[in-house]
C-alpha cells in the first residue's frame, strides 16, 4: 500500500528518485500514466495488470468509457527503476501534469501520485476544508 507525502526533485533529464518506502513495490516495474486533476498515477506492474483485467470487462458501447480508456491508456508508460532508483517521466506526461523541478509524491493506497508541488498545495488547501467538514459517509463502512 502506498502511503505518505514526499518531496523529491525532478532532475534535468526528467528523472525522479522514488521514495524509499515505495521502492520494494515498484522495483520490478511500474506503469506511469495520466491521472485525474492533472497529476500522474503510478501503479505497480501487478496492480496495473488488475486494472487491465477490469478494462477488458468495460463496455465499449459507452462513449464516456471509450474516452476515459483512450486518455488513460494512451498515456501509459512502463518503466523500471534504474540502479539508483530513478524513473524517467516521459516528456508528454511531464507536460500533462505541469511538472517542474519541485514535485510532490503522495501515496494513494493502490497507487502513488506525482504532482506539481504548487498544484498539489492548491488542491490540498481546497480539499482539506471539505475533508474536515464531511458530515456524511463518503466511503461506506469507513468512519
Amino acid at each position: 500500500m502506498f502511503l505518505g507525502t514526499y518531496a523529491p526533485k525532478l532532475d534535468d533529464k526528467g528523472r525522479v528518485i522514488l521514495p524509499a518506502k515505495f521502492r520494494d513495490e515498484l522495483s520490478s516495474g511500474m506503469v506511469v500514466t495520466r491521472g485525474q486533476e492533472r497529476c500522474l498515477y503510478v501503479f505497480s506492474q501487478r496492480e496495473f495488470e488488475n486494472i487491465q483485467h477490469k478494462v477488458r470487462q468495460a463496455s465499449l458501447t459507452s462513449k464516456q468509457t471509450r474516452d476515459f480508456l483512450r486518455l488513460f491508456l494512451s498515456g501509459a508508460n512502463q518503466e523500471v527503476p534504474d540502479s539508483q532508483n530513478r524513473v524517467t517521466i516521459p516528456a508528454n506526461l511531464r507536460e500533462y501534469a505541469g511538472l517542474g523541478r519541485e514535485l510532490t509524491v503522495i501515496g494513494a493506497g493502490d497507487r502513488a501520485e506525482i504532482w506539481n508541488t504548487e498544484a498539489w498545495n492548491t488542491y490540498y488547501e481546497s480539499a482539506e476544508s471539505d475533508f474536515a467538514n464531511t458530515t456524511e459517509e463518503v466511503i461506506p463502512g469507513l468512519l
